[in-house]
């Protein structure tokens, strides 16, 4: 029951995360947001691992698992932020939703957590919907350079990434613990973001506009490091394949935002490939027992 409320709760915020992180890295950029969140986790949840932190440096296998987490965490983020920046929350959440059968398929592989015909069904339906929400024209062939909407190839990418993020950070918090894996990747992504940004120069830059337009800084900090707080403690309870099948029904909130409170257009068939993509995700997640 735990992992589930956990789950409902990592769904919600994950959904709000997600438009505010459209927010934020269109007023700050990729790197400063991806900055913001990890200073907050770090920040924030420095008192429940400081105990912890002897005991994970005499540990050379978990230390590498975790630090492994934040490298492919930073990619992942910064793919997926772009995605968002760039392009409609409507049509982006849908493809970033791919990352489900990426998941799903590590856990089987490295995991044995095994699944059925009508599972794999579903998955290639969710992409047959995504195909459909990134095409413009629908009477044009994908390869088309004008045919796919504004960020959709960094979402593609960065699915196949989160996918795999979503299997390690469900791995490490399995290892450690929920807190300490949430922890340790968020100082990992940090500071490599904060080597970029002293490449570019840009790191005198950091707060600049932070003062005049918190909210979204604020926003996406406390949601985005809720949401995948809440899913560490849900694979502590809940095996890392149906977790993630689950949580991914928050593109459906993210989705609403994006239509509702964005005032976001879309073609008719986009719209078509939304829903079947979001339904296909939902019926996917009733199937896992």
């Amino acid at each position: 029951m735990l992992g589930l409320l956990a789950l409902l709760a990592a769904i919600i915020a994950w959904g709000f995360g997600d438009f505010s992180i459209q927010k934020s890295t269109r007023a700050f950029g990729d790197v400063r947001t991806l900055i913001f969140i990890g200073l907050t986790g770090i920040i924030g949840l420095f008192p429940f691992v400081y105990n912890e932190i002897a005991v994970l440096f005499q540990d050379s296998a978990r230390l590498l698992l975790l630090s492994a987490t934040g490298v492919v965490i930073f990619a992942a983020a910064i793919l997926d932020f772009e995605a968002l920046r760039r392009g409609k929350i409507a049509v982006i959440e849908p493809v970033l939703s791919f990352e489900l059968p990426i998941a799903v398929a590590l856990a089987a592989v490295f995991l044995g957590e095994r699944l059925t015909p009508v599972q794999f069904v579903l998955a290639a339906t969710t992409f047959s919907g995504i195909i459909l929400s990134v095409t413009q024209h629908h009477r044009h062939l994908m390869y088309h350079r004008r045919l796919l909407e504004p960020g959709v190839i960094f979402a593609i990418v960065g699915a196949i990434v989160m996918g795999g993020v979503n299997f390690l950070v469900g791995l490490s918090s399995q290892q450690t613990s929920p807190v300490m894996a949430i922890w340790f990747t968020n100082i990992v992504f940090t500071l490599l973001s904060l080597v970029y940004l002293v490449w570019r120069g840009e790191v005198r830059h950091l707060f600049k506009g932070v003062a005049k337009n918190p909210l979204p800084v604020i926003s996406v900090c406390i949601f985005d490091n809720a949401a995948w707080l809440l899913f560490a403690v849900a694979v502590t309870y809940i095996p890392i394949a149906i977790a993630t099948t689950i949580s991914e029904s928050y593109i459906a909130l993210a989705v609403l935002l994006g239509l509702f409170i964005n005032k976001e257009k879309l073609q008719h068939h986009q719209y078509a490939g939304v829903i079947i993509a979001i339904v296909s995700v939902i019926l996917l997640s009733l199937t896992v027992s």
